[in-house]
């Protein structure tokens, strides 16, 4: 070989191998930079908010859903109020956002016994039935993941639940530690449905749940985690935060938000829980996922050496915004609405107004829309970042940014007219457009930690993905629609929520709700079944569940399958033909098995089948 061949030779395996590392490096960097879906999401909210669906109405009709001081909680709201800020141990406020019932906990659900559940604080199990929730919400079974890289990053502030530990009563002892120590709110998940991601709790104040997602998106870009839960939580178990927020004199005495407003007096305290479920855009185009919309970047910094310990730094919230920004691969053009933290301080909101006038105000076309939930629903701290994600997620999915309520004059101690920054006062269409709408949402935390997240609407064609494409089928025979619950209890609640949806909604389709029912939910051990081709049967048999009766049965536990091969007189002349009809790719497959046997029998198969003959009808001895 000459000396012109080796080296002809040599540089072809240097490019070859140049080739193989420009495509690893190509590689890496999409999976660095892909987009994370939101598959799932669920809350509660105050105002009896239990789902997306509810806080959308909440929104939509402009309503502001705070209200007195909880009397479920053992509290003496008369002994604890006075209007004298300066009253030590006291409180100078009777209103904020509160849960309805959060002591409420379907324990023998999740295989926990009374006394274990009792030692539990109520962020712990609110988290747990939220983030099911969010799972079958996504058309995952939750008890189909286990065994999974799914990592769980949720996060809550710290309370004061129960008794100190050395004066733990008997009836909780053994239960306390693991019912109230942080750790145990992501653990608890993972163990309950044998994840084996990462599992981490985090508190970083008030910007808690948005560092969360910040953690699991890049959880998921790295490939460390399949699928993700994230999400926060919190529940005031006693008036300690509201008496010491107090003593701080950053209470509204009114209890409510009024973000960015002449009249921003202080924030509302609330309560709240949400959830999503997050996995990498491709893996969710893959496997048939709704994708409600996309997380493009997100960002987390520090204030640092600030002017105070508590007090909001504008220069770190400009830095957290581009450096977010940048993470999405956008310009500050690029993004139509911003989700504020906005919650209501004198301090707080010029700020941050001021950041975000310096980072998207300038150099626009159209103006920046600003708004915030808490003005609806209060400030529910560790949950405050995920609410606002939800609110965005409705509202690209509605095309309508909320009205931000006590906002009717804006504040004068903002500049309104050095950029294009518009303080949304009024619902305003948000209709689709030459490029994908796109919002950011801002949490800033009391210990300095800020988060900001980019937020793109859906692809197109992701609205209804091939798995979910049977849902406008109609059909003309009639399918089967099965509920569980882990006991009948359960099982009548489950028929009885399920019969509400598909009353409440005239278009939802028979086989549709099949289809979710028997894919996306866990298939617990009491079960019923209803029959149905149309929404009326459907809704009578989900009456009759609801009240106990209807086709019902126990699912047996630790046996084995077995076949029944039935042998003559389990055909009929003309089966499938209907099938093949009515379900335009069960005709498809039909057809395909019928020709591959065709070329073996020698006749007609698809004939036979559809229109009898003694290969059907007779006995083959």
């Amino acid at each position: 070989m000459s000396e012109e061949e080796k080296l002809r030779g040599y540089l072809k395996r240097v490019m070859n191998d140049l080739r193989k590392a420009n495509r690893r490096l190509e590689k890496a960097e999409r999976a660095r930079t892909e987009p994370i879906a939101i598959v799932g999401m669920a809350c509660r909210l105050p105002g009896g908010v239990r789902s997306p669906e509810d806080l959308w109405q909440v929104l939509a009709e402009g309503r502001d859903v705070t209200g007195d001081l909880p009397t479920d909680r053992g509290w003496d709201v008369d002994a604890l109020y006075d209007p004298d800020p300066e009253r030590s141990g006291h409180l100078y406020v009777r209103r904020g956002g509160f849960l309805d019932d959060p002591a409420a906990f379907d324990a023998a659900f999740f295989g926990i016994s009374p006394r274990e559940a009792l030692a539990m604080d109520p962020q712990q199990r609110l988290l747990l039935e939220t983030s099911w929730e969010a799972l079958e919400r996504a058309g995952i079974d939750p008890l189909s993941l286990r065994g999974s890289r799914t990592g769980v990053f949720v996060g809550q502030n710290h309370q004061e639940y129960g008794t100190r530990l050395a004066h733990a009563p008997t009836s909780v002892e053994g239960h306390l530690v693991t019912g109230v120590v942080p750790s145990v709110l992501s653990g608890r998940i993972s163990y309950t449905l044998g994840l084996e991601g990462p599992a981490v709790t985090v508190d970083t104040a008030c910007s808690t749940s948005l560092v969360t997602l910040h953690l699991a998106v890049q959880s998921l870009r790295s490939g460390e985690s399949s699928l993700a839960v994230t999400g926060g939580v919190t529940v005031l178990a006693n008036p300690g935060p509201l008496v010491e927020f107090s003593r701080q004199r950053v209470l509204a005495a009114d209890g409510r938000c009024k973000a960015f407003s002449a009249t921003a007096d202080g924030m509302g305290m609330a309560e709240g829980v949400g959830v999503l479920v997050l996995e990498r855009l491709s893996d969710a185009r893959r496997k048939g996922h709704r994708v409600l919309a996309v997380v493009r970047g997100s960002a987390v910094n520090q204030d640092g050496a600030s002017n105070g310990l508590t007090a909001p730094n504008g220069p770190s919230q400009q830095r957290v915004i581009r450096a977010a920004l940048t993470n999405a691969g956008l310009a500050p053009a690029d993004i139509d609405v911003v989700e504020a933290h906005g919650t209501g301080t004198s301090l707080g909101d010029p700020i941050e107004a001021q950041a975000l006038l310096a980072t998207y105000g300038v150099h626009r076309e159209r103006p920046l829309h600003l708004g915030t939930v808490k003005s609806n629903i209060g400030h529910t701290l560790a949950a405050a970042g995920v609410a606002g994600v939800i609110k965005s997620v409705l509202a690209l999915r509605h095309g309508t940014v909320p009205k931000t309520l006590h906002a009717e004059t804006p504040s004068p101690h903002i500049d309104w007219s050095s950029g294009a920054l518009l303080l949304a006062t009024e619902a305003t269409p948000w209709p689709s457009g030459e490029r994908p709408r796109r919002a950011a949402v801002s949490s800033f935390g009391i210990s300095g930690t800020n988060a900001h997240v980019v937020l793109e609407e859906a692809p197109v064609g992701e609205e209804v993905p091939g798995a979910e494409a049977v849902v406008d089928l109609v059909v003309a025979v009639p399918v089967p629609v099965v509920v569980s619950g882990r006991d009948e209890v359960g099982l009548g609640v489950a028929a009885g929520r399920l019969g509400a949806f598909v009353s409440g909604d005239v278009g939802v389709s028979v086989v549709g709700v099949a289809r979710a029912a028997g894919v996306g939910r866990a298939a617990l051990e009491c079960r019923g079944a209803v029959v149905a081709a149309d929404r009326g049967e459907l809704l009578a048999g989900l009456q009759e569940l609801a009240a106990g009766d209807g086709i019902r049965g126990l699912a047996g536990r630790g046996g084995s399958t077995g076949f029944l091969f039935s042998g003559q007189g389990s055909q009929w002349s003309g089966m499938g033909g209907e099938l093949a009809q009515a379900f335009p790719l069960f005709g498809e497959v039909f057809g395909d098995v019928c020709g591959r046997l065709e070329e073996r029998l020698g006749f007609g198969l698809r004939e036979v089948v559809l229109n009898g003959g003694d290969a059907v009808d007779g006995t083959v001895v």
